[in-house]
Protein backbone atom coordinates (compact mmCIF):
# COMPACT_ATOMS: atom_id res chain seq x y z
CA UNK A 1 0.00 0.00 0.00
CA UNK A 2 1.51 3.46 -1.01
CA UNK A 3 1.59 5.92 1.43
CA UNK A 4 0.05 9.29 0.38
CA UNK A 5 2.43 11.70 2.34
CA UNK A 6 0.80 15.54 2.45
CA UNK A 7 4.53 17.26 3.19
CA UNK A 8 7.61 17.49 1.35
CA UNK A 9 10.30 14.97 2.23
CA UNK A 10 13.58 16.41 1.57
CA UNK A 11 15.84 13.20 2.22
CA UNK A 12 19.70 12.87 2.12
CA UNK A 13 22.39 9.89 2.30
CA UNK A 14 25.13 10.33 4.07
CA UNK A 15 28.53 10.45 2.76
CA UNK A 16 30.65 7.62 1.83
CA UNK A 17 32.55 5.52 3.93
CA UNK A 18 35.55 2.95 3.69
CA UNK A 19 33.27 0.11 3.19
CA UNK A 20 30.73 1.72 0.47
CA UNK A 21 34.02 2.40 -0.67
CA UNK A 22 35.58 -1.08 -0.58
CA UNK A 23 31.63 -2.40 -1.78
CA UNK A 24 31.44 -3.99 1.59
CA UNK A 25 27.61 -4.49 3.00
CA UNK A 26 27.52 -2.04 5.72
CA UNK A 27 24.11 -2.47 6.89
CA UNK A 28 24.05 -1.55 11.13
CA UNK A 29 27.43 -1.81 11.16
CA UNK A 30 28.39 1.97 12.65
CA UNK A 31 31.28 2.85 9.50
CA UNK A 32 32.82 6.84 10.02
CA UNK A 33 32.42 8.71 6.88
CA UNK A 34 36.02 8.89 5.09
CA UNK A 35 37.16 12.47 3.57
CA UNK A 36 35.06 12.00 0.36
CA UNK A 37 32.21 11.76 2.62
CA UNK A 38 32.86 14.87 5.28
CA UNK A 39 33.04 16.48 1.42
CA UNK A 40 29.40 15.02 -0.08
CA UNK A 41 27.91 15.92 3.01
CA UNK A 42 28.68 19.44 3.52
CA UNK A 43 27.94 19.40 -0.52
CA UNK A 44 24.94 18.37 0.27
CA UNK A 45 23.53 21.23 2.83
CA UNK A 46 24.51 22.96 0.13
CA UNK A 47 21.95 22.01 -2.62
CA UNK A 48 19.29 21.82 -0.12
CA UNK A 49 20.33 25.69 0.54
CA UNK A 50 19.96 26.42 -3.17
CA UNK A 51 16.53 24.31 -2.86
CA UNK A 52 15.22 26.39 -0.27
CA UNK A 53 17.31 29.48 0.33
CA UNK A 54 19.24 30.21 3.43
CA UNK A 55 16.66 32.21 5.80
CA UNK A 56 15.74 31.23 9.02
CA UNK A 57 11.81 31.58 7.30
CA UNK A 58 12.48 28.87 4.95
CA UNK A 59 14.70 26.82 6.79
CA UNK A 60 12.67 26.89 10.01
CA UNK A 61 9.42 25.07 8.21
CA UNK A 62 11.58 22.04 8.17
CA UNK A 63 11.94 19.09 10.68
CA UNK A 64 15.38 18.03 10.66
CA UNK A 65 15.59 13.93 11.68
CA UNK A 66 18.59 11.17 11.07
CA UNK A 67 19.14 7.60 11.63
CA UNK A 68 21.31 7.25 14.39
CA UNK A 69 23.92 5.60 12.94
CA UNK A 70 27.24 8.00 13.26
CA UNK A 71 27.78 8.10 9.71
CA UNK A 72 24.16 9.30 9.08
CA UNK A 73 24.30 11.80 12.19
CA UNK A 74 27.68 13.44 10.68
CA UNK A 75 26.32 14.02 7.73
CA UNK A 76 23.38 15.68 9.09
CA UNK A 77 25.80 18.27 11.28
CA UNK A 78 27.84 18.98 8.27
CA UNK A 79 24.80 19.76 6.09
CA UNK A 80 23.42 21.81 8.96
CA UNK A 81 26.42 23.82 9.30
CA UNK A 82 26.31 24.57 5.11
CA UNK A 83 23.09 25.56 6.03
CA UNK A 84 24.42 27.86 8.86
CA UNK A 85 22.35 26.00 11.33
CA UNK A 86 23.36 24.60 14.58
CA UNK A 87 25.03 21.39 13.45
CA UNK A 88 23.35 19.83 16.62
CA UNK A 89 19.54 20.58 16.94
CA UNK A 90 18.11 17.86 15.07
CA UNK A 91 16.00 14.70 15.91
CA UNK A 92 16.88 11.06 15.81
CA UNK A 93 14.50 7.94 14.81
CA UNK A 94 15.29 4.56 15.04
CA UNK A 95 13.52 4.03 11.88
CA UNK A 96 15.66 5.26 9.85
CA UNK A 97 18.51 3.44 10.26
CA UNK A 98 20.29 0.79 7.77
CA UNK A 99 18.39 -2.11 6.83
CA UNK A 100 20.53 -4.78 8.85
CA UNK A 101 22.55 -7.88 6.37
CA UNK A 102 23.08 -9.91 9.65
CA UNK A 103 25.62 -12.22 8.80
CA UNK A 104 26.84 -10.73 5.57
CA UNK A 105 27.73 -7.31 7.04
CA UNK A 106 31.00 -6.77 6.34
CA UNK A 107 31.43 -9.02 3.44
CA UNK A 108 31.77 -7.75 -0.63
CA UNK A 109 28.97 -9.40 -2.76
CA UNK A 110 31.61 -11.85 -4.48
CA UNK A 111 32.68 -12.95 -0.59
CA UNK A 112 28.70 -13.51 0.31
CA UNK A 113 28.39 -15.37 -3.25
CA UNK A 114 31.49 -17.59 -1.95
CA UNK A 115 30.37 -18.16 1.50
CA UNK A 116 26.77 -18.31 0.93
CA UNK A 117 25.64 -19.52 -2.44
CA UNK A 118 22.59 -20.65 -1.74
CA UNK A 119 21.15 -17.34 0.39
CA UNK A 120 23.10 -14.91 -3.01
CA UNK A 121 21.49 -16.75 -5.37
CA UNK A 122 17.89 -16.45 -3.66
CA UNK A 123 18.52 -12.85 -2.88
CA UNK A 124 19.34 -12.14 -6.98
CA UNK A 125 15.98 -13.78 -7.73
CA UNK A 126 14.24 -11.92 -5.18
CA UNK A 127 15.84 -8.97 -3.82
CA UNK A 128 12.74 -7.02 -1.95
CA UNK A 129 11.99 -10.00 0.19
CA UNK A 130 15.16 -12.36 0.79
CA UNK A 131 16.06 -11.84 4.33
CA UNK A 132 19.62 -12.42 4.84
CA UNK A 133 20.46 -15.25 7.48
CA UNK A 134 20.09 -12.69 10.60
CA UNK A 135 19.10 -10.01 8.68
CA UNK A 136 16.25 -7.95 7.52
CA UNK A 137 14.71 -7.54 3.93
CA UNK A 138 13.37 -4.66 1.91
CA UNK A 139 9.99 -5.75 2.51
CA UNK A 140 10.73 -5.78 6.32
CA UNK A 141 12.56 -2.32 6.01
CA UNK A 142 9.36 -0.26 4.06
CA UNK A 143 7.05 -1.43 6.74
CA UNK A 144 9.46 -0.21 10.10
CA UNK A 145 9.03 3.03 8.01
CA UNK A 146 5.14 3.17 7.28
CA UNK A 147 4.72 4.45 10.84
CA UNK A 148 7.57 7.08 10.94
CA UNK A 149 5.87 8.89 7.48
CA UNK A 150 2.03 8.64 9.51
CA UNK A 151 4.28 10.62 12.48
CA UNK A 152 5.93 13.22 9.79
CA UNK A 153 3.64 16.41 10.97
CA UNK A 154 5.07 19.22 8.40
CA UNK A 155 7.85 19.23 5.99
CA UNK A 156 10.68 16.94 6.52
CA UNK A 157 14.83 16.87 5.77
CA UNK A 158 16.22 13.89 6.71
CA UNK A 159 19.68 11.88 6.69
CA UNK A 160 19.64 8.25 6.00
CA UNK A 161 20.85 5.12 4.09
CA UNK A 162 20.98 3.43 0.46
CA UNK A 163 18.25 0.50 1.96
CA UNK A 164 15.92 3.47 3.69
CA UNK A 165 15.91 4.87 0.62
CA UNK A 166 14.88 2.20 -1.79
CA UNK A 167 12.24 1.48 0.28
CA UNK A 168 10.86 5.42 0.51
CA UNK A 169 10.96 4.98 -3.06
CA UNK A 170 8.63 2.02 -3.30
CA UNK A 171 6.27 2.92 -0.47
CA UNK A 172 5.99 6.92 -1.38
CA UNK A 173 6.42 6.86 -5.28
CA UNK A 174 4.82 3.09 -6.13
CA UNK A 175 8.58 2.29 -7.23
CA UNK A 176 7.78 -2.01 -8.42
CA UNK A 177 9.44 -4.02 -5.67
CA UNK A 178 11.46 -5.60 -8.73
CA UNK A 179 13.33 -2.34 -9.23
CA UNK A 180 13.68 -0.19 -5.95
CA UNK A 181 15.84 -2.33 -4.34
CA UNK A 182 18.63 -2.04 -7.34
CA UNK A 183 18.27 2.02 -7.64
CA UNK A 184 21.41 4.14 -7.63
CA UNK A 185 21.23 5.94 -4.79
CA UNK A 186 24.07 8.28 -4.75
CA UNK A 187 26.03 9.97 -1.79
CA UNK A 188 25.96 13.68 -1.69
CA UNK A 189 22.33 13.94 -4.07
CA UNK A 190 19.52 14.85 -2.63
CA UNK A 191 16.16 13.31 -3.27
CA UNK A 192 12.58 15.02 -2.93
CA UNK A 193 9.80 13.14 -2.41
CA UNK A 194 6.63 15.39 -2.83
CA UNK A 195 3.31 14.33 -4.25
CA UNK A 196 4.11 10.63 -4.81
CA UNK A 197 6.56 11.60 -7.06
CA UNK A 198 10.61 11.83 -6.20
CA UNK A 199 13.37 13.69 -8.08
CA UNK A 200 16.76 13.75 -7.59
CA UNK A 201 18.78 17.29 -7.42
Amino acid sequence: MIVELPHRLIFLRHGETDWNAEGRLQGQHDIPLNPKGLAQSEQAGKIVGRILGRTPEALGAYDFVSSPLSRARRTMELARGALSLDPFAYGLDDALVEITFGQWEGLTWPEVQQRDPEGARAREADKWHMQPPGGESYAMCAERLRPWLASLTRDTIAVAHGGVARCLMHVLSNVPTERAPVCDIWQGRVLVFEAGAYRWI
